[in-house]
């Protein structure tokens, strides 16, 4: 299950020893609930190891602003409280599985 990442909770997020994933999304926005059901697969698959979350952009902005956020769907990947990596667009299952593998 994808974790909801808020602007108040996102800093603790962060902070976990996990390889973390923030889905930035929009309820209206029709690639971003393509891969909404292909990211909740892959946090079951990996929950040893990643977490992942959704941060909705209709009610949080910080995120946005912080990381340069001016499309959606974007993945933030972070480890260690630090992005390491940002992908922009809709993914298919084996690109996201690739990425969590390499990173």
């Amino acid at each position: 299950m994808l974790s909801q990442i808020t602007d108040e909770n996102y800093k603790e997020i962060l902070k976990s020893d996990k390889l973390v994933i923030i889905d930035v999304y929009a309820t209206w926005c029709k690639p971003c609930s393509v891969i909404a059901p292909i990211l909740d697969k892959l946090s079951e698959e990996y929950s040893e190891k990643v977490l992942i979350g959704k941060y909705n952009i209709e009610d949080e902005v910080e995120l946005c602003e912080k990381y340069n956020i001016l499309s959606i769907p974007t993945l933030l990947f972070f480890r260690n409280g630090k992005m390491i990596d940002k992908c922009i667009g809709s993914f298919v299952t084996s690109t996201i599985r690739e990425k969590i593998n390499n990173l």
